[in-house]
């Protein structure tokens, strides 16, 4: 999803908190938040400070998204070394 025009920098902020666990399975309500963030002219920060858990698919939506269709906030550090690694990954 390409962040319809709403730049970063410019647009006032929502946070949308997202804790336990993310799965697969979540990853459709959670970018119906995003996207509908998105059309009110929002730029959405995702809060991930009590996230305890999340699959792979969650990972590549953070991954693929972070400052294009959200930012990310209180990032847990096993989230933040995961995506790195898998940046990493797909570089090499």
């Amino acid at each position: 999803m390409q962040n319809q025009g709403t730049s970063p920098q410019r647009a006032p902020q929502v946070r949308i908190r997202v804790s336990g666990k993310l799965f697969q399975g979540h990853l459709p309500y959670l970018n119906q938040l995003v996207e509908s963030a998105s059309e009110c002219q929002l730029w959405p920060l995702l809060n991930l400070s009590d996230l305890e858990d999340l699959d792979r698919a969650a990972l590549v939506y953070l991954i693929d998204g972070e400052n294009r269709s959200f930012g990310i906030v209180s990032c847990p550090n096993f989230v933040r070394e995961w995506m790195e690694h898998e940046r990493d990954q797909a570089a090499a």
